[in-house]
């Protein structure tokens, strides 16, 4: 059974008119949001400068679109070229003792929340959760990386930022095109216009309010084993059939499309984003195999059944993205 936020969630991407009557308070939000930003831009709230680049990669919607997966890639290729980043997050779900908190491969996810740790263990840079990512950021720094990529935060203007990309999922668009709660979405879509580049992923469906997007793909790599980690090819499964597939993503539905297409059948179980998991969440009635995201399996290790497999998957883009950013960090040092 759906919940009231799935719900509601599912009406605004699909233009529900049940929402209609919700627009007046959609106008006063996305009024307020104005008025926050041009406080921001005329010093009535202070901004804090970090002394290297900062890249934000965030997004106007509600939801899930891609950006850890964006981050990631990021951050592989920044290395080939040379620089050394860290990565600033939040840290949503995670209560740490303190902050800054400086995640690694085995920090508890209790402390760091699930997208800090994961970005931790793919890429092996350092990162750093922490509500106030200014205070972060300069705990990267410390640390020696010369370039930061901040998880989601283009509403956090308290982080300057040196680069705004903004991650739109290819099918669910814009939804209706409102703001909070009328529809899905953090800003006005004027926002797009200001933003370095709008990253669609996905193939575009819905037309957008910018002249030229950048498409990405989320390409699965590998199965890996949760239990011992040991990584699979894609074909053969190294799994039977039929199996239990949890999704506790912003879009679980693109999770179980990518598994129809590699040909894995079964049920289905979408959770809610930043889903907490107990033993009672992967305890079903019969043994088959349990397949999951790398989001949700950094909170499993303790819990899941011993047959728990991992899709894992990498963004791609086209190489007119990579000659862009290159330009313009060029131009930044």
């Amino acid at each position: 059974m759906r919940t009231l936020s799935e719900c509601w969630l599912k009406g605004a991407y699909q233009g529900s008119r049940w929402l209609l009557p919700l627009r007046p308070l959609g106008a006063l939000y996305q009024w307020a949001m104005a008025r926050r930003e041009q406080a921001y831009r005329k010093g009535r709230k202070i901004t804090w400068k970090a002394p290297v680049p900062v890249i934000v990669v965030g997004n106007i919607t509600l939801g899930g679109t891609g950006k850890s997966p964006l981050v990631a890639w990021l951050a592989s290729w920044l290395v080939a070229q040379g620089w050394s980043p860290g990565i600033v997050s939040r840290g949503y779900g995670g209560k740490a003792p303190h902050y800054p908190l400086l995640v690694t491969a085995d920090t508890d996810v209790a402390e760091s929340g699930d997208e800090p740790l994961m970005l931790a263990q793919q890429t092996g840079l350092p990162v750093a959760a922490d509500p106030q990512r200014a205070r972060g950021v300069q705990a990267l720094v410390e640390a020696g990386c010369d370039i930061i990529l901040s998880d989601d935060g283009l509403q956090h203007l308290a982080l300057a930022r040196d680069i705004e990309l903004v991650v739109i999922d290819g099918a669910r668009g814009l939804g209706n095109g409102r703001c909070l709660p009328a529809g899905p979405l953090r800003e006005s879509p004027r926002r797009l216009r200001r933003v370095d580049a709008v990253i669609v992923n996905g193939d575009p469906q819905p037309p957008l309010p910018v002249s030229s997007v950048t498409t990405m793909q989320l390409a699965p790599l590998c199965w890996r084993r949760l239990e011992d980690g040991e990584r699979f090819p894609l074909t053969p499964l190294p799994f039977t059939l039929p199996v239990h597939a949890v999704a506790g993503i912003g879009h679980p539905e693109r999770f179980f499309r990518t598994l129809s297409a590699l040909d894995v059948e079964g049920e289905w179980h979408p959770l809610a984003d930043h889903q907490h998991f107990d033993a009672d969440a992967l305890n079903f009635a019969d043994t088959r195999p349990v397949i999951m995201t790398a989001k949700d399996a950094v909170k499993c290790y303790a819990l899941a059944p011993a047959n728990s497999w991992v899709l894992d998957v990498e963004a791609t883009l086209p190489p007119e993205f990579e000659h862009w950013l290159a330009a313009r960090l060029s131009a930044l040092s």
